[in-house]
């Protein structure tokens, strides 16, 4: 008798931390995280320096550390120049200063790894930051980070294996509050039939990758590249364009995202750096 109730109770020990541990990787209280994107070391000067760029990061960085979010999300064009060296170098330098206990994911923009995209530049830029796409699940949502340089540059075998991966990724990814993307390129900056340009997805592409998204339910896809804000929507799928944390070329001045996550809605807000909150309040 003395046994079996010792058993019982450890049973009951074991449901109980279990579901408490269950209970913390679906936390569903507010949070939120931070998208930085297109810091772009060299932009100001056309490479023939990053001053500007070092202040602007450098009050970015130290925002992130104040402000202490989930993790932090870079969506390309670190640099101006993907074969400076000391661009690379300052980029990595000032983006080490972030906490170390803030996780940063990284998505390429055209400047780091090219127009065009190469088995030497992806080498590159693998080697520098890491792999050219991520994903994780998070307080009970999912985020997947891609290379939209692929898409955009049209190469057929490295767009398929990556298609085939997002598929995958969105399979495993089944039961999540939210799913939210990540990459370089906006998908189209005005209408969703709009032509190709130098900053949207070609069409065939652009109806392609809306498609899987639309259909595993994505919430919000966050891109950069333009250095000023838009939004826009695609079904329910919000599709957010953030200004550059570099040199802007609108009327958005430097700044980043803060991006908060309810149980049932996607709330962000683009900050000036000269305007930043001194914490983040949820509703």
């Amino acid at each position: 008798m003395i046994l079996r109730k010792y058993i019982l109770a450890q049973v009951l020990i074991f449901t109980i931390v279990g579901t408490t541990i269950a209970q913390q990787k679906k936390q569903t209280n507010p949070w939120f995280f931070i998208q930085i994107t297109d810091p772009q070391f060299g932009m100001f000067e056309n490479n023939a320096g990053f001053e500007k760029e070092t202040i602007l990061y450098e009050k970015a960085v130290s925002a992130v550390n104040k402000l202490s979010p989930d993790f932090v999300v870079i969506t390309g064009d670190f640099v101006h120049n993907q074969k400076s060296v000391s661009q690379i170098n300052e980029f990595k330098r000032i983006t080490s200063k972030i906490n170390s206990e803030i996780p940063v994911y990284y998505t390429p923009g055209n400047h780091d790894i090219g127009k065009v995209p190469d088995k030497q530049s992806l080498k590159k830029y693998r080697k520098n930051y890491g792999s050219d796409k991520f994903s994780f699940t998070h307080k009970g949502s999912c985020f997947i980070g891609f290379n939209s340089g692929l898409i955009k540059a049209k190469l057929e075998k490295l767009e398929q294996k990556q298609y085939k991966w997002l598929t995958k990724t969105f399979k495993k990814s089944q039961n999540v509050e939210h799913t939210i993307l990540f990459c370089h390129y906006p998908f189209f900056n005005k209408t969703v039939d709009e032509p190709e340009s130098y900053s949207n997805i070609g069409l065939e592409f652009r109806e392609k990758y809306l498609s899987l998204f639309e259909i595993n339910e994505v919430g919000a896809i966050f891109t950069g590249h333009h250095h000023r804000n838009n939004l826009l929507s695609f079904g329910n799928i919000q599709l957010v364009t953030t200004s550059a944390v570099g040199k802007p070329l609108g009327d958005n001045p430097s700044g980043i995202r803060i991006v908060k996550i309810y149980r049932d809605r996607i709330e962000h807000v683009y900050y000036d750096l000269d305007a930043l909150p001194d914490s983040v309040i949820f509703d």
